[in-house]
């Protein structure tokens, strides 16, 4: 019995050391590589500005185009409840007002909040952690510049054990590490400054890498898409079928640019909204050192593996007012007729506008429709300095079997594929 106590009292000793070190941060201040649209010579608050909008922070820090900027409550619905984004506005009573610089960057590169407090990471302070200490404090500076807001936190909603603080302790010894950005000397330097903004600033990880059994990303599988709030983050590897490797340089500046490309379609989703609050702003020096990055990225299939046909017979044969005959007569055509050809027409070339192309577009070239489901539910709206581009939601007017045989729809004439999308997966899919 006494053996068996101090075997336990052992096997404790060394998890809690096992526990100190894995979670011990590293108090480096780091170096970032330069970027085009925040130079050294700039001073600190314009810099903060630009590494804001990089890092899109106003998209999860402000409720809807009502809410005040940077006053939080923006809801993330999680498999285990759902998160509230905070106030990170300067009040000192519901905001960051009375935060020191140490304990600002603490809580951006380590997840720690001032008292000691947890930060669930919903808060991507796994990928932050790669920024140096300059360029949190430049936010920071930039961050309290803005006017106060009170704004008291809305009380997260989560299940049991996710709801206690302690456990993301034990998830950080498990699955984060504390450690700053290291340029690769071997790399020119547009590359270091892409991988800074994609891996660090960008966190573009934290949507387009799947996730495992505990939310945290499988570092294995990086880029290689998941699905996120009810949309698809798509494959950005440069696997030539499944991600991005087929584009052109010019095709993914455009897309990080405006949200949109030719012959890929358009941003949708959460996506439109990076594009819309972050991409649109950057330098185009530094679309080009992301756009360097990404072409970089070792190629992974990642699951589903979306082939996109950029001919399906059924649209070649139609014209922009009407479509092939062979095709028959479906409660999804009727539907696409009667609310969507205005816009995207039969020929998938979109009308008024580019944006509304849907020929190339993988969101109807994925048999699932995730992302054709979420759009005909709830819509997509991206505005940016070279267009305003809108689609209503249909939730309210379509029944789940009616989104259903129109999500089949666009998947068999635009994708040329025999869409999998039914009314319960839809009726699911309404409260995501």
């Amino acid at each position: 019995m006494r053996r068996a106590l101090s075997i336990a009292i052992v096997l404790i000793l060394l998890l809690i050391a096992a526990y100190v070190v894995l979670t011990r941060p590293d108090d480096s201040p780091g170096t970032a590589p330069a970027l085009a649209g925040a130079p050294a010579s700039a001073t600190p608050g314009a810099r903060g500005e630009y590494l804001a909008r990089a890092a899109d922070c106003i998209a999860c820090h402000t409720r809807g185009a009502s809410g005040e900027p940077y006053a939080g409550g923006v809801a993330f619905k999680l498999p285990f409840g759902t998160l509230y984004s905070t106030n990170i506005t300067p009040d000192r009573d519901t905001g960051i007002g009375g935060w020191s610089d140490d304990e600002f960057v603490r809580a951006v590169r380590e997840g720690i909040a001032p008292g000691g407090r947890h930060l669930y990471p919903a808060f991507p302070y796994t990928s932050y952690t790669a920024l140096s200490r300059d360029d949190v404090l430049a936010i920071k500076q930039y961050l309290f510049s803005l006017p106060a807001v009170h704004a008291p936190a809305r009380p997260n909603d989560l299940s049991f054990p996710f709801n206690q603080r302690w456990a993301i302790g034990v998830w950080n010894a498990l699955f984060f590490r504390s450690h700053r950005f290291v340029q690769d000397a071997a790399k020119p330097a547009p590359w270091n400054s892409g991988a800074y903004l994609a891996r660090a600033l960008g966190h573009c990880g934290e949507c387009h890498t799947p996730r495992n059994f505990a939310y945290a990303l499988k570092s294995g599988e990086e880029f290689a898409g998941a699905e996120q709030q009810g949309w698809r983050a798509y494959n950005i590897t440069s696997d030539q079928v499944a991600g991005v490797g087929a584009w052109s340089e010019a095709d993914l500046a455009s897309y990080l640019k405006v949200g949109h490309a030719e012959q890929h379609g358009a941003a949708g989703g959460p996506m439109a909204e990076a594009v819309e609050n972050s991409l649109q702003y950057l330098d185009p020096a530094d679309i080009a050192a992301l756009v360097s990055y990404v072409r970089g990225v070792p190629p992974r299939a990642g699951a589903p593996v979306i082939k996109v046909d950029p001919a399906p017979k059924a649209v070649l044969a139609s014209s922009g007012i009407a479509p092939t005959a062979d095709e028959g007569a479906s409660d999804g055509s009727a539907l696409f007729a009667g609310a969507c050809v205005g816009c995207h027409t039969w020929n998938g070339k979109g009308l008024e506008t580019s944006e509304a192309a849907l020929l190339g577009a993988r969101s109807v070239n994925d048999v699932s429709g995730v992302n054709v489901i979420a759009a005909i539910l709830h819509g997509s709206h991206l505005q940016t300095a070279q267009s305003d581009a809108s689609m209503p939601g249909f939730a309210a007017g379509y029944s789940d079997s009616e989104v259903a045989a129109l999500a089949n729809y666009l998947i068999g004439h635009f994708g040329g594929k025999a869409g999998q999308v039914t009314a319960d997966e839809v009726r699911r899919r309404r409260v995501l």
